[in-house]
């Protein structure tokens, strides 16, 4: 038994106008399920699908107070595509974001949001992930999440050093998702985070109960309807398991 990583949840102030802004930057469609639900979709995918990561955007009245720990990395072709890609994302109302980065080849920028995301300069490994090129978790110990989450996620680790580990969905496509060690702790609840769906044929509440067994703490939202559940990874980063599908 095992589930999958499906999409990526935002909390913003205005859901369609960050909407907005994400649909413009990947090329993406918008679809609304709910009043304050904002879905992007990839052209020509069905939901789910392994080539991409789906992105909900839900509107939440809680300022962003801290740096995100999960962000977005944008891959690039080229030196000249980066360049030009950054000039077109603040023209659609990005900032400049320094998160103490110093001197590196990738750009940090900010949606109108607030929340960091990357430019990443051309790099082979992302040449085939689509316009997102990896999801960035900040974490202590990139060793023990990605042994947890490749128990908990059917993705294969790529890459594990003391410093960062990456993987992939065991298809062979998509983004990767990527642990970058961080000596800030965790102190608020993530703005950005993950929705994991169990295939069709398994059964929701024993997935629950697998996750747990591993190490995956519930939190209660205190809302028996909500037909999804919310689990935290051990260093605490929710995640939602949403209903088979």
């Amino acid at each position: 038994m095992a589930t999958r990583l499906v999409q990526i949840n935002m909390k913003a102030h205005d859901d369609a106008a960050l909407g907005r802004f994400w649909s413009q930057v990947l090329g993406w469609g918008i679809d609304h399920e709910a009043p304050g639900v904002t879905n992007l979709e990839p052209p020509g995918l069905p939901y789910p699908d392994p080539h991409a990561l789906f992105i909900d955007i839900v509107t939440a009245p809680e300022p962003k107070t801290v740096k995100n720990r999960v962000h977005i990395d944008l891959a690039t072709t080229s030196l000249e595509h980066q360049a030009a890609l950054v000039a077109r994302l603040q023209e659609l109302g990005a900032k400049p974001a320094d998160v103490g980065q110093k001197n590196v080849p990738w750009v940090v920028l900010a949606d109108p949001d607030g929340n960091e995301f990357c430019v990443l300069e051309p790099r082979t490994v992302y040449q085939d992930t689509g316009p997102i090129a990896a999801i960035v978790v900040d974490c202590a110990d990139p060793r023990a999440m990605a042994g947890w989450w490749a128990q908990a996620i059917d993705w294969q680790v790529h890459t594990v050093t003391d410093e960062g580990a990456s993987m992939r969905s065991s298809q062979g496509v998509g983004p990767y998702l990527e642990f970058v060690r961080t000596p800030t702790p965790k102190t608020v609840w993530n703005r950005v985070h993950l929705d994991l769906r169990p295939y069709q044929d398994d059964n929701f509440e024993a997935e629950i109960s697998r996750l747990q067994s591993l190490g995956a703490t519930p939190i209660d939202l205190g809302d028996p309807e909500i037909p999804w559940r919310v689990l935290a990874d051990p260093e605490g980063n929710e995640f939602c398991l949403l209903t088979p599908r």
